[in-house]
């Protein structure tokens, strides 16, 4: 797999910096899951006691997040334990955290502590808002970031106010960006022989993600308002309700719209002036009435069957469990079956990175708690069984 050489210390919890590392676990890094004996990393305990949510007493956080890596369990609070650590970070490629701002440096495995220990380690904290600015240290989750970047306030009406999205994208975006930077100093290591630090910020990440949308501001000055799942600037282009459901249809540009005049046969949208997008978008109040009430006649099937026919961007609003049935997104791998220990299999999200020479292997469990500490310290740090056994007599490791 392509990263198979490669070994990252994740020091990560919750879902931000988790989803960065399962990433880089699932395109095959040695992924080694730092955790506190006893009670391990919070998401352990998260959900646990659910019977629809959990198994084996891992609940849908931990199952998910941490396929494919190993436990060990290590007591950074020690002396004896952070030079136990620094043993792994000697061998190891990168080093994973999600921790407020200020806590490596207190730990001492801030990046200029451990680049000391091998000159070649990259490191990446993935926190609310970076650690340069005068917001560094204030605390945040998943909304707060969605609040503060901008997306919330286009998402709704101006009649539902500001909606989060569905998935903890504060978060997500988070990881997904840790990931990118992680590779991208590992190639560029790769050519000075140097690592480097990598700082995330979900805040950064969020402007990111306006992308266009925020330049169009910065252009016009014109604040833009929620438009539900209108466009603004194509028309049609919504949700519509069906006879048993909802369907999009999203005509970009003049000649999807002929095509759908065509299709859908309404006199009303053959007015010459809608040929122009900016008298289309004028009218669109009632262009999506004229539309929206022939869609709710027929069922949704019936519509995905003719508008696909027609070569007219369209899908159905699924919901979880038809998304997740979708026969492109099983034929994609989308969705994987983890094997647990009892032999019971759970299905999951799968990798959406698909490289032509990697080999498609079944992801493995994740670990339980401190399961593969023996195992590492012996492999990646080289300590004989009488060192590791006087280590975990002393409480260091479990």
């Amino acid at each position: 797999m392509a990263l198979e050489h490669i070994t990252v210390l994740d020091l990560t919890h919750m879902l931000s910096g988790p989803y960065g590392t399962m990433l880089l676990a699932d395109l095959g890094a040695r992924t080694i899951k730092i955790e506190p004996p006893g009670v391990g990393e919070g998401t352990r305990r998260l959900m646990e006691h659910d019977p629809a949510n959990s198994r084996e007493g891992m609940g849908a956080y931990f199952l998910t997040l941490n396929r494919n890596k190993q436990s060990v369990c290590i007591d950074l609070k020690t002396e004896t334990g952070l030079s136990v650590f620094k043993d792994l970070v000697r061998r190891a490629d990168v080093v994973f955290d999600n921790f407020s701002v200020g806590v490596t440096r207190r730990l001492g495995i801030d990046y200029e502590s451990l680049a000391q220990v091998n000159p070649r380690i990259v490191t990446c904290s993935v926190t609310g808002f970076g650690q340069t600015g005068p917001e560094t240290e204030r605390p945040a989750f998943d909304q707060v970031v969605q609040a503060m970047g901008g997306g919330m306030s286009i998402t709704g009406t101006p009649d539902t106010g500001p909606i989060r999205a569905g998935i903890p994208i504060g978060d997500l975006g988070g990881g997904v960006f840790g990931a990118i930077g992680v590779l991208a100093a590992l190639v560029e290591r790769d050519r000075s022989g140097r690592g480097q630090h990598v700082d995330i910020s979900m805040l950064d990440a969020q402007i990111s993600l306006l992308n266009y949308m925020a330049t169009m501001y910065l252009l016009s000055g014109e604040v833009p308002a929620g438009i539900g799942n209108g466009h603004f600037v194509h028309v049609p282009y919504n949700s519509y309700a069906t006879a048993d459901g909802h369907i999009i249809v999203a005509c970009i540009g003049d000649v999807f719209f002929e095509r759908f005049a065509e299709f859908i046969d309404l006199p009303a949208l053959r007015q010459p002036e809608y040929r122009q997008q900016p008298q289309r978008f004028a009218a669109k109040a009632e262009i999506d009435a004229l539309v929206g009430a022939v869609m709710r006649q027929h069922t949704t099937a019936h519509w995905l069957e003719r508008l696909q026919a027609a070569r007219i961007p369209c899908g159905p609003v699924n919901d979880f469990a038809q998304a997740l049935a979708d026969k492109q997104v099983l034929a994609r791998e989308m969705v994987v079956e983890v094997t647990l220990r009892s032999g019971e299999k759970v299905r999951m999200p799968g990798n959406p990175v698909k490289l032509s020479a990697a080999a498609s292997t079944p992801p493995s469990p994740p670990p339980s708690l401190g399961e593969h500490t023996f195992q590492v310290l012996s492999e990646v740090a080289g300590y004989p069984s009488d060192q590791l056994s006087r280590l975990h007599g002393a409480g260091v490791i479990a």
